[in-house]
């Protein structure tokens, strides 16, 4: 094992704490190239499609990544900001935020944000973070619900990371916040805002990310955690159990995913005659193209077309000053 060289430091150097925000991903513009980069990297992860890399590799390269790049640029420019991919976006304000936040109150931390998969990279982060000082690093992974293949991953690459740093620091991690006060507060304060502006609808759906089936078999906490953010969400907003719906998105492949699916669910909600529907994503706490594309442009024409007469889609967390504070107390628990 070769060990990156290392300027030499004073062993009394004084402790420094760094914060990584981690997300999960985008590829650097709406084009097939940069898509297939992205994919490329992230359908690789083991963590993430869980078949013997003899028999996913022939199908990823031979297949996906010349067919699938092109399909997803044009969904990605259907969403794309002048100020870049919305998940890049958002994920770079909250470090923003969250840095002047726990500034305001005393707290002497560098904070910085990384992708797992794309840029900026976890690895050059962190090597930022240490040459910055940093001798205690928290990470801070920002899916609420944990999942090997999302919460796990970004463990993995940490790890990747220091077995090839000589001087680690001490490494610590928010592994879940799926129930934690201040997330659930600031979810269910997005909600009323948006009511208070459009109205209730007849039934407020709560949209999360899928993962096959087979994982929750193998162990994986992930649609109980997913369960429990909705409901004390539903609590937090006093929903009676027919006023809301739990279901599962963004399904891949022939697999069995966790179900009720979405998209299914939007269909079936408008041929029972629900008139209006809104649709929240607690599972995101940014907005990224399975939020803006596949619910708010995808979703909406499978819940009209199928009868539905009005559609909500209400905004990730983003930059809401109640999910900011939430974010800065989770951190400052373990600083």
């Amino acid at each position: 094992m070769l060990f990156k060289p290392e300027p030499a430091v004073s062993n009394a150097q004084a402790p420094h704490t760094g914060v990584l925000l981690c997300n999960l991903g985008t590829p650097d513009e709406p084009t097939s190239s940069a898509v297939r980069r992205y994919l490329a990297e992230f359908l690789s992860d083991p963590r993430v499609v869980e078949i013997p890399p003899l028999v996913w590799k022939p199908i990823l390269h031979g297949v996906i990544l010349r067919t699938r790049p092109s399909k997803s640029a044009e969904k990605y420019r259907k969403v794309w900001t002048p100020e870049g991919s919305p998940l890049a976006v958002w994920t770079a304000k909250q470090a923003v935020m969250l840095r002047g936040y726990l500034g305001e109150r005393g707290h002497r931390v560098t904070v910085r944000h990384a992708m797992r998969y794309g840029n900026p990279s976890m690895a050059s982060m962190l090597d930022e973070l240490k040459a910055e000082g940093c001798t205690r690093v928290l990470v801070v992974p920002l899916y609420p619900q944990y999942a090997g293949s999302t919460t796990g991953s970004v463990i993995d690459a940490v790890c990747s990371w220091s077995s090839r740093v000589r001087h680690v620091p001490e490494l610590h991690f928010i592994n879940r916040f799926h129930d934690d006060p201040g997330y659930i507060r600031a979810l269910a304060r997005q909600v009323s805002n948006h009511w208070m502006s459009h109205g209730r609808p007849n039934k407020l759906v709560m949209s999360f990310h899928g993962i096959p089936e087979r994982s929750i078999k193998l162990g994986d906490p992930y649609q109980a955690e997913c369960l429990e953010t909705a409901r004390l969400l539903a609590e937090r907003l006093a929903l009676k159990s027919d006023e809301f719906v739990v279901c599962f998105q963004s399904r891949f492949g022939k697999a069995k995913w966790l179900e009720p699916y979405t998209d299914k669910t939007l269909h079936r909600l408008a041929q029972e005659g629900v008139a209006r529907v809104d649709v929240v994503c607690p599972g995101f706490v940014s907005d990224c193209l399975e939020t803006l594309e596949e619910i708010a442009i995808e979703g909406k024409e499978t819940f009209l077309e199928a009868g539905g007469q009005e559609f909500h889609y209400i905004p990730c967390l983003n930059d809401n000053s109640a999910w900011i504070v939430a974010l800065a107390e989770l951190v400052q628990e373990k600083l």
